[in-house]
Parts: C-alpha cells; sequence; structure tokens
C-alpha cells in the first residue's frame, strides 16, 4: 500500500521557527550531499503574499545550508516584469550573497538549456519548454505563497509555482487559453518533482491576485513534497478563512489544477490520502483544515 502524502501545518509568528518546525515534523532531509535549486515566487516585486518574502527566502537558504547540501541556487523567471529587476528589488542578489548561494535568472538561460516537454494527451498545442537547471538538479526545494488568482487559474500555489520555470515564449499561449489554463498549469508539473514544498502563509489573497487583493493573517508555515496534497491544503485554508465564490463553492477535488494533476498521477488522489502533520499548537487550526479537507 502507497504512503499516504504528509503536510505539516504549524501556527506561527515567526518565519524562520515555523519553516524549521513545519521541517521538523516531516523528519526528513532531502537535501544532505546533493545540489539544491530553490524555486520562490519571484513572478513580479509587488511585497508578499505576491511574491516569496524575502525573510522566508533567508530563512530556507540557512535551514538547507545546515542540512549539508553541496551546492545551493536560488532560481527564477519573472513575467511579465524583468527578472533581473525583480530579483534587484526584492533584495535576492544581496540575500544570496550572504549565504554564498547561487543565484540563476532563468530568464538568461540559453536556447539549449531548455528542455521541449510533449507528453501525450496534453493541452499545450507543441508542448512547452521547461528550464534544464531545474530538472538536473538532484534537489529540488520550492517556496510559495497561498493565494486567489483573479486571471484565470483561480489560486496560485505550488502547482502554479512551476510556471515559472517555463520559457516565456509559451507564456501567450497559457494566457489566453482560458478554458484550458487550469490543466495547463497542472501539465508543467510533470516535468520535474520537488524534494520539498514550503508554503508561506503567513497572510494570504483571499480574492483577486496574483499580484495584490484582499488579504487576510493566517499565521501559518505548511510544509511537505506532495504538489497536489500541499495546493489541496492551502485551499482548505482558504475556504476556512472564507475566500471567493471560485474557492467556496468548488469541491476541492473538482478544482481543475487538483484534478487534472491527479490525473496525471503528481500527487494525492483523494483527502484521505493526505496525513496532516502539527504541532500542539497548531492542534485547532488543524483540526478544522482536516475537517473541511474531508468534506472536500
Amino acid at each position: 500500500m502507497a504512503q499516504n502524502s504528509q503536510v505539516s501545518i504549524v501556527c506561527t509568528e515567526s518565519r524562520e521557527q515555523g519553516i524549521e518546525k513545519a521541517l521538523g515534523l516531516l523528519g526528513i532531509n532531502p537535501v544532505e550531499g546533493k545540489s539544491v535549486f530553490i524555486k520562490p515566487n519571484l513572478n513580479t516585486a509587488d511585497p508578499f503574499p505576491a511574491s516569496t518574502h524575502p525573510d522566508t527566502l533567508e530563512a530556507i537558504i540557512k535551514l538547507v545550508k545546515k542540512m549539508g547540501p553541496l551546492s545551493v541556487t536560488v532560481g527564477d523567471r519573472s513575467g511579465p516584469a524583468d527578472t533581473e529587476e525583480v530579483m534587484k528589488k526584492l533584495g535576492i542578489p544581496g540575500i544570496c550573497a550572504r549565504h554564498s548561494a547561487g543565484l540563476m535568472n532563468l530568464e538568461e538561460l540559453p536556447k539549449n538549456r531548455w528542455q521541449r516537454m510533449t507528453p501525450d494527451g496534453m493541452h499545450w498545442r507543441d508542448g512547452f519548454l521547461f528550464a534544464k537547471p531545474v530538472m538536473e538538479a538532484g534537489c529540488v526545494i520550492t517556496t510559495c505563497c497561498l493565494k486567489t488568482h483573479g486571471f484565470g487559474g483561480v489560486f496560485s500555489m505550488s502547482l502554479k509555482l512551476s510556471i515559472g520555470a517555463v520559457h516565456g515564449d509559451n507564456m501567450s499561449e497559457l494566457h489566453t487559453s482560458f478554458r484550458s489554463m487550469r490543466k495547463m498549469i497542472a501539465e508543467v508539473n510533470t516535468a520535474y518533482e520537488p524534494s520539498l514544498i514550503i508554503m508561506d502563509a503567513m497572510e494570504v489573497f483571499t480574492d483577486k491576485g496574483p499580484m495584490s487583493g484582499p488579504r487576510k493573517h493566517a499565521g501559518l508555515m505548511v510544509a511537505g513534497a506532495d504538489r497536489v496534497a500541499l495546493d489541496a491544503v492551502g485551499i482548505a485554508i482558504l475556504k476556512d478563512l472564507g475566500s471567493n465564490s471560485a474557492i467556496m463553492d468548488t469541491p476541492i477535488y473538482e478544482q481543475e489544477q487538483i484534478s487534472r494533476a491527479v490525473e496525471l498521477g503528481l500527487g494525492a488522489s483523494s483527502p484521505s490520502e493526505i496525513d496532516l502533520l502539527h504541532t500542539p499548537e497548531s492542534a485547532e487550526v488543524a483540526s478544522r483544515v482536516r475537517a473541511i479537507l474531508d468534506r472536500g
């Protein structure tokens, strides 16, 4: 019997402590002796939760450095904003320099460092180009925000985060394919498998997004290795906080990003395959999230 996907949920007001506790609950060290690629959410320079909070990225790098990696590289592609400018505005080069981590602007990769992906049954017309450095890394850690997506995605969490490793030339097709957009987002995730996902849910956009919108304070850090399970838990948190009709009125596993990802075998196929781990102070929130997950 396959093991359930474990997702840790921690109530915290400290990003650094919350990340350490969330990873501690999982009891894993996926980075030891490996080249680590950290993929944040740097789509724009708009402040958190539109993009990864600099403190979250720094806390992750510091923790990973203690776990014995061979190397650590941070990389992403922004859009439509210029990636270099986004990284500078968010202070990413300084963070990487302080902790001897490499920094990779995926927008600047040469053509031979992109892999065309054309799996059968995809909704992409001619497939999509995916960044080889992400595919070749010994360990990929992604860190997403928790937010709604007002431009067709419905929500933007760990599955949507992978779009930042797709070539910019593919974005026009994605953004004009409203009927297939959610399925196309899920399909991009067939290109790689993360070893760890950290979702910063200290504050969330409960409507509109992904760059701005109504926000609520949640005070949570969530972690796991299963993108479907992470996003399912994220949607449950949005339902608990109160969100828009696209979130509140649709069962979690009927969301197209989730259902297509399940079809592709990318993660937990139902709430019963998700184990929620929590600290004692997080028990009440975890109980509410569990109940929402089970209701769908």
